[in-house]
């Protein structure tokens, strides 16, 4: 009997352990998201500016701007939102038609607010209601 040939029982015996990522699909395993693409002698000049994200609400809010990177307090306007006008709609649904149908357009609480620097004028974000 050869080394190569299967065994008189019928069955062959598994390997001791499944085949690496290398060995399965030939080549290099795929790169982390998560890690640089950098390499490791070269080294980053200049200061690291670190932004966290920050909840934007109905008010203002304070923090650096991710595109001037100023401290700031945000600047808002607000624009009628989903809830203005599904409001409006289930009014004129209702029967008040004539106008009482705008009223959720005027009501603060259901606007929604949009936050801009006041010094670059770039978009933050966007409160909703």
């Amino acid at each position: 009997m050869s080394k190569d040939a299967p065994p008189a029982y019928g069955f062959v015996l598994a390997p001791s352990a499944p085949p690496s990522y290398a060995q399965a699909v030939g080549g290099v395993p795929p790169a982390s998201p998560f890690t640089p693409n950098v390499p490791q002698t070269q080294q980053q000049t200049g200061p690291t500016i670190i932004t966290t994200v920050v909840p934007l609400g109905p008010q203002a809010t304070h923090m650096i701007c991710p595109s001037c990177h100023a401290e700031i307090n945000s600047q808002t306007t607000t624009s009628p939102g989903l809830i203005a006008y599904v409001s409006g709609f289930l009014i004129a649904l209702f029967g008040c038609w004539l106008g009482c149908c705008l009223i959720p357009c005027c009501i603060d609480e259901c606007m929604d607010v949009h936050h801009t620097c006041p010094h670059c004028k770039a978009y933050l974000g966007r409160h909703r209601r």
